[in-house]
């Protein structure tokens, strides 16, 4: 095989082997189980299948990584979505935030998050960005 000077010589190389037919079968067509090395008779380098199944996993990994942070951007959409459908709750979360308000209390604090995380069966980062959709949208005098 040539050499080239941006290519690796063994980047491309592939055995050839030879077209066994089954005995009887001059001119018919083999099968797969028939034909050494895959269905095109050629056998990849082991080395060279190696460093492509680590690319592939390594693209992969980068796939999931990439993706990773579109999960709690859709969390946050259905909680926002879950706001804008349910005005009732909305205006009973402004009433306590009101009352935790005229007390001196953060709507925001971390006690009024978790009370809210418990009442709504949400984690209280979900909690918190409930509390602040809430109050954007219903009640923006509440602190």
């Amino acid at each position: 095989m040539p050499r080239h000077s941006s290519v690796h010589p063994m980047a491309f190389q592939l055995r050839l082997r030879p077209l066994r037919l089954a005995a009887g079968s001059a001119g018919a067509s083999p099968g797969l189980a028939s034909i050494p090395g895959g269905a095109n008779g050629f056998s990849a380098n082991p080395a060279i299948t190696r460093v492509c199944a680590g690319y592939l996993a390594a693209g992969a990994l980068l796939l999931a990584l990439a993706l990773a942070p579109l999960a709690p951007v859709a969390a946050a959409s259905a909680l926002l979505e879950s706001v804008k459908q349910n005005p009732q709750l909305a205006k009973q979360l402004c009433a306590e935030f009101k009352q935790l308000n005229a007390t001196g209390q953060s709507a925001t604090s971390p006690q009024s998050l978790a009370r809210v995380a418990s009442s709504q069966g949400l984690s209280t980062m979900d909690a918190e960005v409930l509390t602040t959709y809430v109050i954007g949208l219903y009640c923006p005098d509440v602190r």
